[in-house]
């Protein structure tokens, strides 16, 4: 269905909070859509913000009960449309939808063999794995740059694990993104800054006696927290180099599971058009507990109008 079309990627924007006050809205003449249209900036009334973005994270590193392992390598693509429309005048509510598809392939295959987008017992698998309707809100007059994207996942698949391997987490994900930007005198430096929460809802992944249950999910029961920060440098205000450092932890409610990660990256983003941007990323995840140790690739398209 989406064959052929994908380019190789990159990963997570955003996961940061640092609020800084800021007593009105900092909109400069001349500035482009990447400085300006930041993911704390809501839009205006009938304007569409529309996103590709892929995620490609590739490891043949993980930590496992403490200790960091060599693994054969495994691979997973994300790729996702966001859709965004402003819905009131005064810029205060956005409304959209976000679709997820992932492919995914494990036992040591090439980190380019997720594209063929295969259903293979114990190579890989492929597939449609979340809708969420979302809202976006800038919740206070006195900081139009601090916003909050609430969104909620529903999984459209049956099993998060089966003979062809693991897809997405099995979970109704509640999810909510506080975003706060700053542009400093001269425009030439931008801080933003995000702090994600994601709550997993749905069975646990184990029976009560402790054997497997298929139509649960690792991560049920628990709470992720993840902050990032990302600082810009615009030589021209359709042109941005960054860098960022990035956090999650999953916090256990239930399940038995906990796990963390932290990863530093840099990127680039480039107005294409008066409509078009680009940007493309690279992470390196620098250490982590219960979980993979590998890097990830992203590409993202963006058009604003």
């Amino acid at each position: 269905m989406i064959k052929n079309v994908f380019i190789l990627s990159f990963m997570l924007l955003f996961n940061s909070l640092f609020l800084f006050a800021q007593e009105e809205e900092e909109l400069f003449e001349g500035t482009s859509n990447i400085q300006n249209y930041t993911p704390s900036k809501l839009l205006e009334k009938g304007k569409w913000d529309i996103k590709w973005f892929n995620n490609l994270y590739t490891q043949t590193r993980a930590n496992a009960n403490g200790k960091n392992l060599k693994v054969p390598r495994s691979t997973f693509f994300n790729t996702s449309l966001e859709i965004f429309t402003g819905i009131s005048q005064n810029k205060k509510w956005n409304a959209g939808v976000i679709l997820e598809f992932r492919s995914n392939t494990f036992n040591n295959q090439k980190a380019t063999s997720v594209f063929s987008f295969q259903n293979e017992v114990e190579k890989s698998r492929s597939g449609v794995a979340h809708i969420a309707p979302s809202i976006k809100v800038a919740p206070f007059h006195q900081l139009p740059r601090f916003s909050i994207q609430s969104s909620f996942y529903i999984p459209l698949f049956d099993k998060e694990t089966n003979e062809n391997g693991y897809l997405a987490q099995k979970s109704f994900i509640w999810q909510n993104h506080f975003f706060y930007d700053y542009t400093f005198q001269g425009e030439k430096f931008q801080l933003f800054s995000e702090l994600g929460t994601r709550l997993f809802l749905g069975e646990k992944n184990k029976n009560e006696d402790g054997s497997f249950n298929p139509n649960g999910g690792f991560a049920n029961t628990s709470l992720e927290v993840a902050p990032g920060v990302f600082l810009s440098y615009f030589p021209t205000s359709k042109f941005t180099i960054l860098g960022y450092v990035q956090h999650a932890q999953l916090i256990d409610l239930g399940n038995e599971f906990s796990q963390n990660y932290s990863a530093l990256g840099a990127g680039t983003k480039y107005q294409l058009s008066e409509i078009l941007n680009v940007e493309l990323l690279y992470s390196k995840f620098v250490r982590g507990y219960e979980s993979g140790l590998g890097q990830s690739f992203n590409m993202g398209l963006r058009a604003i109008f």
